[in-house]
């Protein structure tokens, strides 16, 4: 069986291009001792990933140049020789940007497909909504009553954080780009406002949106907008750091804020969150979520694109702000 793949053919400077890929079709492989052979059927296309094509220290290793690009993923088990694991059965797993991976199953766990799709569990059930739900409960700590603001607010993570501070009983804003985005926020997810970066001072619809302040603001896209949002955090405000998806593809430095100093006046913390840490919480978290699902106080949405052969274009999506939704690539096979 033949297994389509991208490699990371060299480091990106700036936004990666065609250039950084190696698209190869290769005979599978066999399946050794202790491990499966999966059908990859979606995978999930995250900002981190460019993140992990740098060669430098951070909290998971590099993807070595020749590697099959890494990517969490969603398939079928064609082939075990693993325990726990049967033909048929759907897993969750990190297994690369390929239409056929064989690998042990560290990381490996069953998901039903009777309770969600499959492509759900790339996103509210998988690494965006676990980063959303332990990003926002554990470090951001938002009480009944207070304001928060979220970045990227229509994306992956965004939405859950909002969709949760909601839950919880706080005022949600979102940041996003585009009337469509920003009404999708207000209209189908909830929030109690929106603010359009592209078409509006953010700062200035910070105050109109905020008028009491923000007490916990969930950062995506770090850069400027974060800048604008610590000019108008409140006492004791808690402010998440999950990613800076504004930054990722500079060939300077990267932007810092230079309004840090609202940190002290506010006696304000600003904290980083990595969804690994918490791994072996991921099941609680994970049933909570399904039961918010299925109350109908948590909503999902993806935005798949068909064809693995597109990924260097489709993985450009996340930085171009095209995307709506979760990112999904759905894999064909013949």
């Amino acid at each position: 069986m033949k297994s389509k793949q991208w490699l990371l053919a060299s480091r990106p400077q700036g936004e990666p291009t065609e250039a950084n890929w190696q698209y190869q079709e290769v005979d599978a492989g066999d399946v050794a001792q202790g491990q499966i052979k999966v059908k990859v059927q979606y995978i999930s296309l995250d900002p981190a990933m460019r993140g992990w094509m740098n060669d430098g220290k951070s909290y998971i290793e590099p993807v070595q140049i020749g590697d099959v690009m890494r990517a969490g993923a969603v398939g079928e088990v064609l082939e075990s020789n693993a325990e726990g694991f049967s033909v048929g059965d759907k897993v969750y797993g990190s297994f690369g940007v390929q239409s056929v991976a064989v690998c042990d199953t560290k990381g490996v766990h069953k998901v039903d497909p009777s309770l969600a799709p499959l492509e759900r569990y790339l996103g509210v059930l998988g690494m965006p909504g676990m980063t959303a739900y332990f990003g926002l409960l554990k470090t951001g700590l938002p009480e009944a009553g207070e304001t928060v603001v979220v970045s990227g607010a229509a994306g992956a993570v965004g939405s859950v954080v909002g969709q949760i501070a909601k839950i919880k009983g706080c005022r949600v804003v979102g940041i996003a780009g585009g009337k469509d985005k920003c009404q999708y926020l207000i209209d189908e997810l909830g929030f109690d406002g929106a603010v359009d970066y592209k078409n509006e001072d953010v700062r200035k619809g910070l105050k109109t949106q905020c008028p009491d302040g923000v007490d916990v603001y969930f950062d995506n896209v770090g850069g400027e907008i974060l800048d604008t949002v610590l000019t108008c955090i409140n006492l004791r405000a808690r402010i998440v750091i999950c990613g800076a998806i504004s930054q990722y593809n500079n060939t300077t430095a990267v932007k810092g804020p230079s309004n840090y100093l609202s940190l002290l006046v506010n006696r304000a913390r600003m904290e980083g969150i990595v969804v690994f840490d918490n791994a072996k919480h991921y099941g609680e978290a994970a049933q909570e979520m399904a039961g918010w699902i299925a109350q109908g106080k948590l909503k999902a949405k993806e935005h798949v694109v068909t064809d693995i052969e597109t990924f260097p274009d489709t993985l450009m999506m996340l930085f171009k702000g095209e995307n709506f939704g979760k990112l999904v690539l759905k894999v064909e096979h013949d």
